[in-house]
């Protein structure tokens, strides 16, 4: 990157930018003092009012050996006799940077997130404590990030000369905390080992420049999870790899209407980039990602391999290079997935092909799937002068455990057709994980009102 003074900017402050963040505070009451465990600042009006001039960084270390309490830490700690540090410079260092935080409130995220960490990996894990820093006015807030991101440098380049390669590191920052770990990895000349941006931070980073915000340069790789790039998250490409859910914006389960909790409808899309994070580092299934150039491609089926990536589907996770393994890495690369609303977020991608005879009249068709305990429902809408249709569907289930299709013509106030024929209808998995042949259907009359369904024989080989 070339070197160039941060911009000055004089966008106006809303109210909701205020309540935005509250699901990025991070801590709970400071725990007991001398030998007890550490925890995270948590700043009162008064507190605010008396340090609002200091950052007051400190940084919290959790191993395996304690992974229930923290230490406070620095590079002191390391040599100290009298109360020996759990770091160990021959593992890697995850290192967690929050963003910004409303004063007050007191989430437990980031002892869940160091807890996943620790449970996949034997790691040190590094929480970065800025919440002085971080609390008030989001515009001021923003004003403090380079700031902080100078003083975990400091750190950094201290742990460097005592021993841990650059490469072992892997910042995991959440919102405005992914622009924190790009400027880190900027004053190290993208040398750091990782960066991951969970939601990057949109307001005032959109218009950004490279050297303003988190990029592909700013580590040996970059990736990120977007799930509220229209409101509070950033909408471009940040990283090596970015992960778009469900299109990056509005995400399954989360309230859609202001009249819903306030904490529902400003928090659910933003933090949602956090909670498929940790669910993926359980390893209980796959978060794999397709890439296209658009949501709307992906969903009509546009786009249906990882060529690019030498046949392999990105994944979220700890996978060095999120699985890649063609060199050099592609950059802002992204990547489409559907996901449900809770754990474990994992959903299959069912590509549907659709070819009927020659319409009268505009159509509508249910498409339905179900295996043996569960079904998923979803509506194409067909159209005179066009006979061939893609659309990507998602089950929770593989293609194999698919048991039945069922077809509906809804016969709705604008699709009248009476009769929709279906040359074929066929079923088949992307990205593919097995040698499957399609699941197909031809020669259908679906009436109106009156569903057309057929069963499937599947065996599933694992």
């Amino acid at each position: 990157m070339a070197q160039q003074e941060a911009p000055r900017r004089h966008e106006p402050v809303l109210l909701w930018v205020l309540v935005v963040f509250t699901s990025l505070v991070l801590g709970t009451e400071d725990g007991p003092t001398g030998g007890g465990c550490a925890d995270l600042h948590n700043t009162t009006w008064l507190e605010y009012r008396q340090h609002r001039a200091q950052l007051q960084l400190r940084y919290l270390l959790l191993t395996r050996r304690a992974a229930d309490c923290a230490q406070v830490f620095s590079l002191q700690a390391l040599t100290d006799t009298q109360r020996p540090s759990d770091f160990n410079a021959s593992r890697a260092t995850k290192v967690i940077v929050h963003g910004y935080r409303v004063i007050g409130s007191k989430p437990s995220w980031v002892k869940q997130l160091a807890g996943a960490l620790l449970r996949a990996e034997d790691v040190n894990v590094v929480v970065v404590d800025w919440v002085y820093g971080a609390s008030f006015a989001y515009n001021l807030v923003v004003q403090n990030y380079k700031e902080v991101s100078l003083q975990i440098s400091v750190l950094i380049n201290q742990l460097h000369k005592h021993g841990c390669a650059l490469e072992s590191f892997h910042f995991i920052g959440v919102s405005l905390g992914a622009h924190v770990s790009g400027f880190v990895g900027t004053l190290f000349q993208g040398q750091i080992g990782r960066i991951t941006g969970l939601d990057p931070a949109g307001p005032m980073f959109k218009g950004a420049d490279t050297y303003d915000r988190l990029d592909a340069s700013d580590a040996r790789f970059v990736d990120a999870i977007h799930t509220d790039s229209d409101y509070f998250g950033i909408s471009i490409p940040v990283g090596h790899v970015d992960f778009f859910l469900n299109g990056g914006n509005d995400q399954t389960g989360c309230a859609r209407s202001r009249f819903n909790s306030m904490y529902s409808y400003v928090i659910c899309d933003h933090m949602r980039a956090l909670q498929v994070y940790m669910s993926a580092l359980n390893g209980s299934c796959p978060l794999a990602g397709i890439p296209c150039s658009s949501y709307e491609d992906f969903l009509k089926g546009r786009c249906l391999d990882c060529d690019v990536f030498g046949g392999t589907c990105p994944t979220i996770g700890l996978s060095p290079h999120s699985g890649i393994t063609v060199s050099p890495l592609p950059k802002e690369q992204k990547l489409f997935l559907l996901t449900t609303s809770s754990s474990p977020f994992c959903l299959r991608h069912i590509l549907l092909q659709l070819e009927v005879s020659p319409l009268d009249k505009s159509a509508e068709l249910e498409v339905a799937l179900t295996t043996e305990n569960r079904g998923t429902e979803q509506r194409l809408r067909l159209h005179t002068g066009l006979t061939g249709y893609l659309a990507v569907l998602a089950h929770p289930d593989p293609l194999c455990e698919i048991a039945s299709i069922r077809l509906k013509n809804t016969g709705a106030r604008f699709y009248r057709q009476a009769d929709v024929h279906v040359k074929s209808v066929c079923l088949s998995e992307i990205p593919p994980l097995r040698r499957e042949e399609p699941l197909c259907v031809n020669n259908i009359n679906v009436r109106r009102g009156a569903p057309w369904s057929h069963d499937f024989v599947q065996v599933c080989a694992f």
